[in-house]
């Protein structure tokens, strides 16, 4: 658990589950906490020290493998600086098992290990910031765990000399059962849409240099002569523009009727047959 963290959530309470005789609660709690991986632990007398690891697909079982762990050296007995949480490890594998394309157990458990351990997907990786290693080796049925701490010393070159410091934790495994999935339904739960790794493309937002989202409004022409404002008292004409605007209303009205008289005027003129030049 303290390899996945914080990528991850824990229940400590006892609960009868066998996910190889009925996986439905399992598939429940996977569902009810939108995960796609689960490992769960439990002791008895036939499979004492029993760990699952299983994946899900659509929210049913895909894959399961049932290790039955020999040894194990938990983190803490290892007294040495311990990489940060959350950080990237460095996957290896060795081991004729897993080199062998016709172990298909043993394949489906290099790829389930894979699921589990390898962090989130990135694109550039500094080399300073790879600084976890687990070591996943297949020897005939078993399968050992280790994990280290890499260390970048002076080598006189450019290149670093590359130390490994063990950490823990140390597990020792032997593989017992296992639930693998159909080739058609591996290879169903294994297809991606084809803009799965596009970025999204949102309308009239933009990013500038230094990461800041913009976002662009469009606001309609608005009508601000119709706006309703608040009423207030400075704002209100004076008594001296309420007059000067009655007496501008007087003086267009005594125009107007001078304008009529020299229309009608001009309309008979031409009925009589009278021509301007």
């Amino acid at each position: 658990a303290v390899l996945k963290q914080p990528h991850l959530v824990t229940f400590n309470k006892k609960n009868d589950i066998r996910p190889f005789e009925d996986a439905t609660k399992v598939e429940f709690f996977c569902q009810k906490n939108d995960s796609s991986l689960f490992m769960f632990g439990n002791h008895n007398k036939k499979r004492p020290n029993n760990l699952i690891i299983g994946r899900m697909f659509d929210y049913h079982m895909l894959d399961m493998v049932e290790l039955g762990v020999e040894s194990f050296t938990p983190l803490q007995d290892f007294k040495t600086a311990k990489v940060a949480s959350g950080s990237k490890p460095c996957l290896m594998f060795a081991g004729e098992s897993f080199a062998d394309p016709a172990n298909k157990e043993f394949q489906r458990l290099k790829n389930l290990l894979i699921d589990f351990f390898r962090g989130p997907e990135v694109t550039n990786v500094r080399l300073a910031g790879i600084e976890h290693v687990i070591q996943i080796t297949a020897v005939e049925n078993k399968v050992l765990f280790r994990s280290y701490r890499i260390i970048l010393k002076k080598s006189g070159t450019r290149i670093p000399r590359v130390e490994l410091e063990e950490i823990g934790p140390s597990i020792d495994w032997v593989l017992r059962r296992s639930q693998l999935a159909s080739d058609d339904l591996f290879k169903t739960a294994c297809k991606q849409v084809k803009n799965v790794r596009s970025e999204k493309k949102v309308k009239n937002i933009s990013q500038d240099e230094l990461g800041n989202k913009m976002g662009r409004v469009h606001v309609p022409a608005q009508e601000i002569k119709k706006i309703q404002t608040r009423k207030v008292k400075a704002l209100k004409e004076s008594k001296e523009e309420k007059m000067e605007q009655i007496q501008k209303k007087k003086d267009k009205a005594r125009v107007r009727p001078d304008k009529m008289l020299l229309r009608k005027c001009l309309g008979e003129m031409m009925n009589k047959g009278f021509f301007f030049t």
